[in-house]
């Protein structure tokens, strides 16, 4: 065993770290179980990192319905987006089952929605938090914020499971390149499922300095591409998945903010209606505005991607936005709260603002009180409209 790496000391003295093989499987086994971060969620998804919710470690499945057999599985985990994450563990020293060890997971893949039944997952999970001495709600809070829907969570874990969107990762603090090439493949060929192998290798220093490197591997460019052009074809966003992913992929002081922009959309019905796009990238939601005697009108839209949008096509059709003067009063006051629009009303839907830059509460109403007049305007000229 060779190589090192080198952690540079608050006095400027250089230490050398030398790697050092894992006395046991057990103990890999146990750091995966203490520290969950381990799995490289950055790795997994370079867009948005996978965050671990541990449901159990160490448990005998029946292979059928009459227990015949048994499976042994090392840890199950669900990410932010409920997909649950089947974990073997094993130690390179033991050829023989990591040889088999492919197998059984793709075998546990085929056979996951009668092994594990909702029901028992979240029996499970229960059982993992009282063992550690927890209370699961707070768990739950922890792992998706206090106002997240437990129960349509596990009910995405239910769905996931029936679609076989799941994700096998075989652990291991050596990959061989021939294990590399079989993972590789597998994961290239597996859709929506995904295979992936995690190296984590563990390096000791002077006294009690212990440092864990993992390194994921199967994701070819080939598998990422494909696999990240199926989610943005198949995701569909509502509220649950929405706010958790926004939290997720910017703050929780976004993810209010994006939160307060629903709220008072949804507030304004049945003048609004609140409709969710599908798309990873310009996914959100968006305001519509359906006057009677008017064509519908989308007022604004929040994306996933952080913006605040307006499309001024949509303003340039509908009375009194579509005079000139009117609509550059508009421009004025929403640049004078961060929005920058065009000058001409045919551009487009373009990036007005990012919520990152909307300071704090004060600043939003700003921004929704100009949308609190703009829909009053809209619907005084629906009423003069109906007059006349």
């Amino acid at each position: 065993m060779s190589g090192g790496i080198y952690l540079i000391q608050n006095d400027d003295r250089l230490v050398e770290m030398k790697e050092q093989a894992y006395e046991t499987e057990e103990q890999l086994q146990e750091l995966l179980e203490k520290y969950p971060n381990l799995l490289a969620g950055d790795r997994i998804d370079r867009g948005t990192a996978r965050q671990w919710l541990t449901v159990y470690r160490e448990i005998d499945l029946p292979i059928d319905e009459d227990g015949d057999g048994r499976w042994s599985l090392e840890h199950l985990f669900v990410d932010q987006n409920a997909i649950p994450t089947l974990v073997s563990v094993k130690h390179s020293d033991d050829t023989a089952s990591r040889r088999q060890v492919i197998g059984q997971l793709l075998e546990y893949a085929a056979n996951a929605m009668v092994a594990w039944p909702l029901e028992f997952i979240v029996s499970q999970f229960e059982s993992n938090c009282r063992h550690a001495d927890r209370d699961p709600e707070q768990v739950f809070a922890e792992f998706l914020g206090d106002e997240a829907d437990e129960e349509r969570f596990w009910q995405q874990v239910k769905t996931n499971l029936q679609a076989s969107k799941i994700r096998l990762i075989f652990v291991s603090d050596e990959i061989s390149s021939q294990l590399q090439q079989v993972v590789e493949f597998l994961n290239e060929q597996m859709s929506p499922a995904e295979v992936l192998a995690l190296e984590i290798k563990q390096f000791v220093g002077e006294g009690e300095l212990k440092t864990l490197v993992p390194r994921s591997i199967g994701q070819t460019a080939g598998a990422r591409k494909r696999k990240a052009s199926a989610t943005r074809e198949r995701r569909k966003w509502d509220p649950v998945s929405f706010f958790q992913e926004f939290q997720a992929r910017h703050s929780s002081e976004e993810a209010a903010k994006a939160r307060w922009i629903y709220d008072w959309a949804i507030s304004k019905a049945p003048n609004v209606m609140v409709h969710w796009g599908t798309g990873d990238t310009y996914g959100g939601f968006s305001a519509e505005v359906k006057p009677k005697n008017l064509l519908p009108m989308t007022l604004f839209t929040v994306a996933i991607d952080g913006g605040l949008w307006i499309d001024s096509r949509e303003y340039a059709k509908q009375p009194p936005f579509n005079e000139q003067q009117e609509w550059l009063e508009l421009r004025s006051q929403l640049s004078s709260i961060g929005l920058a629009l065009p000058l001409n009303l045919t551009e487009g839907r373009q990036p007005n603002c990012l919520l990152s830059t909307v300071n704090d509460k004060t600043a939003l109403d700003k921004v929704l009180d100009t949308f609190e007049r703009i829909l009053q305007k809209i619907l005084a000229s629906e009423q003069r409209g109906s007059q006349d």
